[in-house]
């Protein structure tokens, strides 16, 4: 056979894989006839047991397809379910939300993972050098106590401004914010305005020149 025809067959994207699927592979321990159907079940539009299809696209042995298709479902990926064909007759599908709602996990575990780095990245880049492992752990439980991304660069960036490069200081800011019930960067510059409006020589401040230090509202 022509070396190019096969590159080409080699090629062709007839099923696809996508990198999720690694993860549940590791997760689930999924042997490779296991990964196989579940492949074959995920480029279909209405996914049935159809044996005889699985085999011809597969070439896996009707012993290996059920056994497969047995550990998947004790496993809690794959769930039969009762519906209807195109012609309204009721047949046995085969329902992937388990595996949507176990992708769909590892996303968001994976988005919240690259959401800690950025900030941390920003918190080097403000800092013009490396965290420490100490100053890392730091940020990332402000993150884990409930104060937004939003407001802990808002502190960072009030903390540079003043020419102060230390998570010492940066957490006095955050723990004023939170005292006063701020959850969003416009709940700080509302803040500020009132606090304008109230004392007119106060006008010409910015957020960045206000020491919240020294709030005692």
């Amino acid at each position: 056979m022509n070396n190019t025809i096969v590159e080409s067959l080699l090629k062709s994207k007839d099923y696809i894989f996508k990198k999720p699927l690694f993860k549940i592979v590791k997760d689930f321990k999924l042997s490779t006839n296991e990964l196989i159907l579940l492949i074959y079940f995920l480029n279909q539009d209405n996914p049935i047991l159809d044996t005889e299809d699985i085999k011809n696209n597969t070439f896996l042995e009707d012993k290996e397809i059920l056994e497969s298709f047995t550990h998947l479902t004790e496993k809690g990926l794959l769930v039969i379910k009762m519906g209807k064909d195109k012609d309204g007759k009721v047949e046995e599908q085969i329902d992937l939300s388990n595996l949507y709602r176990s992708i769909i996990s590892y996303l968001n575990d994976n988005l919240k993972t690259k959401t800690k780095i950025s900030i941390l990245e920003i918190f080097e880049k403000e800092f013009a050098r490396p965290l420490s492992s100490m100053e890392c752990e730091i940020i990332t439980e402000w993150s884990k106590s409930g104060i937004s991304e939003e407001l802990i660069i808002g502190a960072l960036k009030e903390a540079i401004f003043n020419g102060v490069s230390n998570l010492r200081y940066i957490d006095k800011i955050l723990y004023e914010w939170d005292k006063k019930g701020f959850k969003t960067m416009d709940d700080v510059n509302g803040h500020l305005k009132k606090k304008n409006e109230s004392n007119p020589k106060e006008n010409s401040k910015v957020l960045f020149e206000y020491n919240w230090l020294d709030d005692e509202e």
